[in-house]
């Protein structure tokens, strides 16, 4: 038997087994259905043979299912088996690793969790200009683009004094009083300097940005218990170019909740494990799992993240090209198009006159069709902040190209 049939068998049977529960229960006690079917969801999935399945068996199943299907689209059978009942979804909790250790993107938390030391997460941006939305997919193939997992949202939003990019887990709604919102980027006046926001605390101890967009949204909008709120994680910065007209840009990137010590061998980065109570209710299909098996001591890393220095990124100087008379850098084939956004980000080290740039390319963003573009990142970033970064590309620079 297939796994696809597998889970069909598991979700008619649980269907059958509520629908009865749900009438007898509701003979009984004299209730409506739907009074009835909180309670009688739960007997149901007490009284499957699959919720009785040996632990010894179901994990040894479950390990397999999470082994054999390592890309999308197939891995959504692993979101699949989280969700048949409880004591399938204590073990998934098990299993399923961080994207650090196991270079996959599997739930929606994994976004906001760093990528792969070893590797790089291939994703790519689409672009609509008509309605200023910006999607981000993750690669399923080793071509440039292909149909993709889509992975986050963005609406550009256009104020007197300011550009607001609004960040979202859903596709058509991105409003920042959508429970889907999981933060923004904003930028100055001179569209220089931009400052990414989270909408939830990156670590223990975040502080929460004092400024007037920073108030908590209704309460009829999002859960009370864990309002949407702005704490700044990282501030991007464009330096007026000296150069001139034809030449590159220079950024820097302060990342206010990663140490500087993460990329070194053995440093950490802060990995959230689990969205906010209030998300949890807003995703009733969609497990938010933490990996023990992965886990890392995020409570060091919040600590240190305040001691320490944080983690600056900045741009690769590209080299100039006599033949091809324009300004270069290696992207490993993965952008076809000249651009003034295109760039590369790597860990700042105060490199002085002399010494060479590093090689270990944390962030790379490049053009290859009018409206398409290419976002490989890695550790210690993660793909929510990779995104925000690559957003602020987008926006138009005053004497800064």
């Amino acid at each position: 038997m297939s796994f696809r049939s597998l889970i069909q068998e598991m979700r008619d049977e649980f269907g059958s087994i509520s629908r009865h529960s749900l009438r007898s229960r509701s003979r009984r006690s004299g209730n409506t259905p739907r009074e009835a079917a909180v309670g009688s969801s739960d007997e149901a999935l007490q009284q499957s043979c699959w919720a009785r399945l040996p632990s010894e068996l179901l994990r040894e199943v479950l390990v397999k299912i999470e082994a054999s299907e390592s890309r999308w689209p197939a891995r959504r059978d692993v979101v699949a088996c989280a969700g048949v009942c409880r004591a399938w979804r204590g073990v998934m909790k098990e299993i399923v690793r961080v994207p650090e250790a196991s270079g996959k993107l599997t739930f929606p938390i994994s976004l906001k969790q760093p990528g792969p030391r070893d590797d790089t997460l291939k994703c790519f941006i689409r672009r609509n200009r008509t309605t200023q939305i910006y999607y981000l997919f993750l690669g399923l193939t080793e071509a440039l683009a292909d149909d993709g997992k889509f992975l986050l949202a963005a609406r550009k939003c256009r104020k007197p004094t300011c550009t607001d990019y609004l960040i979202s887990l859903d596709r058509s709604d991105m409003s920042k009083g959508s429970s889907t919102y999981i933060g923004r980027l904003r930028s100055n006046f001179l569209g220089t300097k931009f400052t990414v926001y989270d909408a939830h605390p990156p670590y223990n101890g975040a502080v929460v940005s004092k400024s007037r967009s920073a108030r908590v949204i209704g309460l009829n909008q999002v859960s009370p218990r864990v309002p949407a709120r702005n704490y700044p994680v990282s501030h991007i910065s464009y330096e007026l170019n000296v150069l001139g007209s034809r030449g590159p840009r220079r950024m820097n990137c302060v990342m206010d909740s990663i140490p500087a010590s993460a990329v070194e061998e053995g440093g950490k980065a802060p990995t959230p494990t689990e969205f906010p109570l209030s998300s949890l209710d807003s995703f009733p299909s969609i497990p938010f799992f933490r990996s023990k098996s992965a886990r890392i001591d995020s409570s060091t890393s919040q600590s240190s993240t305040e001691k320490e220095e944080r983690l600056v990124l900045k741009n690769k100087s590209p080299r100039w090209h006599e033949q091809l008379q324009c300004w270069c850098l290696n992207f490993q084939g993965r952008v076809t198009v000249a651009s003034v956004k295109n760039f590369q980000l790597v860990a700042s080290d105060e490199i002085g006159p002399g010494n060479q740039e590093q090689d270990n390319v944390i962030l790379q963003f490049g053009k290859i069709g009018k409206d398409l573009f290419t976002m490989d990142y890695r550790y210690p970033i993660s793909a929510f902040q990779s995104f925000a970064i690559c957003l602020s590309s987008f926006d138009t620079k005053i004497a800064c190209e």
